[in-house]
């Protein structure tokens, strides 16, 4: 059996991962507008763990899990052991993804740092080098961002990502494409540099979230990709207060 289920439940998808104390065994994933009793329950089929630990954007779904497990569930919240301070006015308005990617990079990587997570939203959460979380930066997600242009207009298709082959398209999704990707590390780069010109110490930059290796690809500021570290972080959070329980 094993120690944990994970799940990082967010906007648009949730993450689901079998975990002992010390590493991730299996991964999943459900669109979080289908995420209910029976969707989580045939994802989970089969695995076996002791407790379920979450960290939800998504109060209305984080029903699902108290129904299922109840007195098994560990919600993550700023008055867990997280093993880092919150330098922050109002520790409860963080997000809970935001919260284990910190607890994650500190572990994984180092501090002073920054993370910098491709989701629905692209988020940049900072972590001083005392491991004191500081705060951050909030933007729309590269995926929201496209998925407005067709929403918006008449004429432009909806476009899947991913790596334009020049910057000048030779048709409206090469355009577009090119638009979506170099614009969104123009954003990226511009942010991370803002955020280093305040930081003492050299900073670990780590991206995480579904864009992540897209846009690191061609933007060296970001130095560390680690598509897992929302689930280590819940992992490690959950090692920290479970531990003998």
């Amino acid at each position: 059996m094993a120690d944990y289920l994970l799940v990082n439940l967010n906007n648009t998808s949730t993450k689901l991962a079998l975990s002992d104390r010390d590493r991730l065994l299996r991964k999943k994933v459900i669109p979080t507008q289908t995420f209910s009793v029976e969707t989580l329950r045939r994802a989970v089929g089969g695995w076996k763990f002791e407790h379920a630990v979450v960290g939800s954007v998504v109060p209305q779904k984080t029903g699902v899990l108290r129904r299922m497990f109840r007195r098994r569930l560990l919600e993550l919240t700023p008055g867990l052991n997280l093993g880092i301070g919150i330098d922050f006015p109002e520790p409860d308005s963080i997000g809970a993804d935001r919260l284990a990617n910190a607890v994650g990079v500190v572990h994984r990587h180092g501090a002073p740092a920054i993370v910098v997570d491709f989701g629905t939203a692209v988020t940049f959460d900072i972590v001083s080098q005392e491991r004191n979380y500081l705060g951050g930066v909030i933007a729309p997600g590269l995926g929201v961002m496209t998925d407005y242009l067709y929403d918006r207009t008449a004429l432009l298709p909806r476009i899947d990502l991913e790596e334009p082959v020049q910057v000048i398209g030779k048709s409206t999704r090469a355009a577009m494409l090119a638009g979506a990707v170099y614009g969104y590390r123009g954003l990226v780069r511009q942010i991370v540099t803002e955020i280093v010109g305040q930081l003492a110490g050299k900073a670990k930059i780590v991206a995480t979230g579904s864009y992540a290796a897209l846009i690191a690809a061609k933007l060296p500021e970001l130095q560390i990709v680690d598509p897992d570290l929302t689930l280590e972080g819940l992992r490690i959070i959950a090692s920290q207060n479970l531990l003998g329980s």
